[in-house]
């Protein structure tokens, strides 16, 4: 987008007035709208540069050539500008900056902070006690680790609680397999499982050779100690972790810890590679591919690595990048990852030795993600022109959304909506529509008043998922669904095409309606196989949100409607006696027994449930 030559000399004029000192700079495009948000040590210097005739990359022409106008935010330190800057990102989610995708959506192995601590997968971080570790690259990497450490080390992955616990039952066949301590035996010490979990976290941390260590010299003591079925235990844990060892990724001395990003760039997009190297051994690795409108410079990866670690725990000795960093940059980068660390951390790009090989490596992993991400892209692009050459539609329909009624009786009615963007999932545009105005089970009605709903948001100029256009709107269902759709857009004045997903006796899809005609799919698998997802999908949806909402109901229909019980003691009673029907079969001396209720709640509980069909839903 050419950036007219007067308003080029105007932004080039504003930003020669600005002071040389550290702040954060951002652009802004005709409508008001923040398209990039950027640091810089000497403000003057950075902004004016994007104004200059000098030779721009396609990239950044694009994204100045949207500039219509900037602000800036003076800072202290750069220290303070790289963090406002972060801070900005996330805010605002420029189009032109890079953005990670939101945290809760990472694995997490916790370690819980209980007298006995568990290890278990997670994807929520509390602001609690407990370590956690990641984020990983994916849940079958998660699930892989803890198998290993519950195998290896013979943690606990039982649902059990200790030390309640402890002595109460047979030890499960995971302790006869020999992949469990048996900490439900009483025969392992809180020190000796302690010591364990100690292990566990070294291995989380990428140090085995440190778990393999400790587990040597306590075997010898236990040895000294004649405690020698103790010995044979951390012997075998030792073989274990040798073995896990043994088959890591061996690419540096066992002292090294350093995570290694490797950048490739090209029209089509930008992609980093990031592999984690703990104890000398690779242990995990993650990709990041961005679109092509994404301005990729020294500051916007400066900006990269302080959001990637933001997101992490531990922040290894050294970060080795495959690109080079202005010394003031680095030094930045060094000093705030020293003081987020509490110790020295170097960030450094080596230009020769086994370093720069592994760097070299990281580069080409970055590389075949980059072709990997576009000839996924080709092949979606190429299904959605299909598409649209079959429904005959204007447009190549790069938003599609799906709608679908779900209900439960006549309680509880949900439409779903689901978005496809350039034929993959955008599950963050996701939205439900509760039903309101419908008596019974209307599909019809119901689908009219959530694409009303829908289409409300679009002439209230909402933000998010519900300001986009869709260019194709499918509808699970046949030509009745599609009709009363077309009537909503007829009223609001709105031409958008609308299709219903038509399925088979056994409810399987098997074609594409409007309100005249059927269009055979079955012949163009991959135009079929796309439909069959998005009818999947949508279904899944919103049966889901449907099913939460009538068990949300099932909480609060029963045990919640005797005079004197609240939440509170409607959870107790249930977790003393398990199930309503246990509860149901009990005397009032044994709902008496419960701890928080009285004499009175219980008789009005055993009233209630002798004079009542209480809801027996485990």
């Amino acid at each position: 987008m050419p950036q007219d030559t007067k308003k080029t000399a105007e932004l080039l004029l504003k930003a020669n007035s600005l002071p040389l000192c550290p702040g954060v700079y951002i652009m802004k495009d005709k409508n008001g709208k923040i398209i990039y948000v950027g640091k810089s040590r000497k403000l003057k210097n950075r902004v004016s540069q994007y104004f200059q005739n000098s030779r721009k990359n396609y990239k950044t022409s694009r994204m100045v050539g949207a500039v219509d106008n900037f602000e800036y935010i003076v800072c202290k330190t750069e220290i303070e500008a790289l963090t406002l800057e972060n801070t900005l990102i996330k805010q605002y989610s420029p189009k032109y900056n890079i953005k990670l995708k939101d945290a809760k959506s990472y694995p997490y192995i916790k370690v819980t902070d209980d007298e006995y601590p568990r290890i278990v997968f997670t994807r929520t971080r509390s602001s609690d006690k407990a370590k956690y570790f990641g984020p990983f690259s994916g849940t079958a990497t998660v699930y892989s680790v803890l198998d290993i450490l519950h195998k290896s080390l013979g943690i606990p992955s039982c649902k059990r609680q200790f030390p309640r616990d402890i002595g109460k039952e047979r030890p499960c066949i995971y302790y006869q397999m020999g992949q469990c301590c048996g900490l439900c035996t009483g025969n392992v010490t809180k020190d000796e499982y302690n010591s364990l979990i100690k292990c566990a976290i070294d291995v989380l941390r990428g140090n085995t050779s440190a778990a393999i260590q400790k587990l040597s010299e306590q075997m010898m003591q236990f040895a000294e100690d004649e405690r020698f079925e103790a010995a044979a235990k951390c012997r075998d844990t030792v073989a274990a972790l040798e073995r896990l060892h043994q088959k890591q990724n061996v690419v540096a001395s066992p002292d090294t810890e350093m995570d290694v990003f490797g950048l490739w760039q090209d029209d089509y997009c930008t992609s980093i590679s990031c592999v984690y190297v703990r104890g000398g051994a690779v242990i995990d690795k993650n990709d990041y591919v961005f679109g092509m409108e994404t301005e990729v410079d020294e500051g916007a990866l400066s900006a990269f690595l302080v959001e990637h670690y933001m997101r992490r725990d531990t922040i290894p000795k050294e970060i080795i990048v495959s690109f080079v960093l202005e010394d003031a940059d680095r030094e930045m980068l060094e000093t705030y990852f020293s003081q987020k660390a509490g110790r020295r951390i170097i960030v450094r790009h080596p230009e020769r030795g086994n370093t720069r090989q592994l760097c070299d490596t990281v580069v080409s992993n970055a590389q075949q993600k980059a072709q990997q991400v576009r000839l996924e892209a080709q092949k979606d692009e190429t299904v959605l022109v299909s598409l649209a050459q079959l429904l005959k539609l204007e447009t190549v329909p790069e938003r599609i959304e799906a709608y679908d009624i779900s209900n439960i009786g006549s309680e509880n009615i949900t439409a779903g909506m689901v978005v496809y963007v350039n034929g993959k999932q955008s599950k963050n545009d996701y939205r439900y529509f509760n039903i309101k105005s419908v008596d019974g089970t209307d599909d019809y009605a119901s689908m009219k008043e959530a694409i009303r709903r829908r289409l409300n948001h679009l002439a209230s100029d909402a933000t998010g998922s519900f300001s986009e256009y869709p260019d194709l709107m499918l509808i699970d269902g046949g030509r009745g669904h599609v009709s009363v759709v077309r009537e909503v857009l007829d009223e609001f004045g709105i031409d958008i095409p609308v299709f219903g997903m038509v399925k088979d006796d056994f409810h399987k899809t098997r074609a594409l309606c409007n309100q005249t005609q059927e269009i055979n799919i079955a012949k163009d698998r991959a135009i079929f196989t796309l439909i069959y997802k998005i009818q999947e999908e949508v279904h899944r949806f919103t049966v889901g949100h449907t099913s939460s909402a009538k068990r949300s109901t099932y909480k609060h229909s029963s045990l919640e409607k005797i005079n004197g019980i609240g939440p509170s003691k409607a959870k107790k009673l249930l977790l003393h006696f398990g199930t309503l029907t246990s509860l149901k079969a009990a005397s009032i001396e044994d709902i008496a027994a419960v701890s928080g209720i009285s004499e009175r709640d219980a008789e009005a509980v055993y009233s209630y449930l002798k004079n009542t069909k209480a809801v027996t839903k485990k």
